[in-house]
């Protein structure tokens, strides 16, 4: 094996590749009601946030000489109680998104064959795409590439036909006191955190090239995802059939928006195409990441295909939850970010931190600058959301509000 450490760009495009998936979907019409400005505004404090804890947790991984994974992170920090709490935590997170992806595969096959119903869609793709998952990481790889180019490809088509259709008074557009809501999403729009180990790993320990490759991701990352606002809220607008609060209403992404208000098109034909694909690869690494999650916490050992029991455990349960809620995309997404996301990725790195910084006295060879300071904003930021999120969960959400 080669000592020569991994390309800050391959693990930059790694990072945006983890973020960018099915939840990029839900941004433009969670955040809509907003306007694009105040939304503008959302997105650099989610990404602020998550690029911070995620240098956090490069500082934690310094403390470790060999490769590790988060729970051991936690567990040498936080101890077993910790341990605990982000075991339960990791499998909300996993199931809430792949419930997420379900049911809006559900939805998706229904736009483009629409005598299709929404539990059956999301049937035929769990049994069809988990076939790739039970025969392991290569098939799952190798099927991520092709979709990926098929999905960038989609993208530049989506962006190029769409930009004639942008109208400027529609971006121009603000209600600021809808901005906040929509944070909660944001926050696992930026979701790379559980492959700092690996990306520290690919890097041969070398933890300035990690925070380079975690800045320059989260950062292409943040820039494709202001291209898709820009080409959603430009032409998609507020009120009418297909507009951002009847699809926010009903449940539907940004693709069927889209694809509503412009008719049979070939934008609308690209958006239905783009939503299918961030769907598929975003289910194909989640459901592969949840299994092997699984295996390890069971002690299963690993053979050449998945064990079709952990395949079972990890896509029933969200199937049958799909399938008796279909209208669970935005809530499933919202709950993901708002909870578990933001305790994981938020308020668990910073605890580490100030346990390993200030009560161990742990030495790093990289440290977050900033000091006490930074943690304690780390942490007011994480509560704010947690807040925001209680909310929704309890019916204070921006939809009922305008009602």
């Amino acid at each position: 094996m080669s000592d020569k450490p991994g390309s800050v760009i391959g693990g930059m495009l790694l990072v945006a590749g983890s973020c960018i998936g099915a939840g990029m979907l839900g941004l433009p019409i969670l955040t809509g009601l907003s306007g694009f400005v105040p939304s503008l505004v959302m997105f650099f404090c989610a990404w602020s946030f998550m690029t911070m804890t995620g240098l956090l947790i490069i500082e934690v991984n310094g403390w470790f000489p060999n490769p590790v994974n988060f729970i051991s992170m936690v567990e040498k920090t936080l101890g077993k109680f910790g341990k605990g709490i982000s075991w339960v935590l990791y499998l909300f997170l996993f199931y809430a998104l792949l419930i997420a992806y379900v049911a809006g595969s559900g939805s998706i096959v229904t736009t483009i064959i629409p005598a299709v119903p929404n539990w059956l869609g999301s049937l035929f793709f769990v049994l069809l795409f988990g076939c790739i998952v039970f025969f392991g990481t290569r098939s799952v790889d190798l099927w991520n590439r092709v979709l990926m180019v098929f999905k960038i490809g989609t993208f530049c088509v989506l962006v190029f036909l769409g930009a004639r259709h942008i109208s400027p008074y529609l971006l121009a557009r603000t209600e600021p006191s809808y901005a906040i809501y929509s944070l909660p999403i944001l926050i696992i729009a930026f979701g790379f955190h559980n492959m700092i180990p690996s990306l520290t790993a690919y890097m041969k320990g070398d933890l300035k090239r990690v925070k380079k490759t975690i800045i320059g991701g989260s950062l292409l990352s943040l820039f494709i995802y202001l291209i898709w606002e820009v080409l959603v809220l430009g032409i998609v607008p507020m009120q009418g059939a297909s507009g951002i609060l009847e699809s926010l209403k009903h449940d539907k992404e940004a693709s069927q928006a889209l694809a509503g208000f412009l008719g049979s098109s070939m934008i609308s034909f690209c958006a239905k195409w783009l939503a299918f694909f961030a769907i598929l690869t975003s289910f194909l690494a989640q459901a592969l990441s949840l299994v092997h999650f699984l295996a390890d916490g069971l002690k299963i050992p690993k053979e050449k295909r998945e064990d079709f029991r952990l395949c079972a455990l990890t896509l029933l349960p969200p199937l049958i939850f799909a399938v008796i809620y279909p209208q669970l995309f935005f809530k499933a997404l919202n709950f993901a970010g708002g909870i578990c996301a933001v305790v994981l990725f938020g308020i668990i790195p910073a605890t580490m931190v100030w346990i390993g910084r200030y009560k161990k006295h742990i030495p790093s060879s990289y440290q977050v600058r900033g000091g006490r300071s930074v943690l304690f904003g780390v942490f007011g930021f994480a509560l704010f959301v947690l807040c925001i999120q209680l909310s929704i969960m309890l019916g204070a959400s921006y939809v009922t509000a305008r009602g």
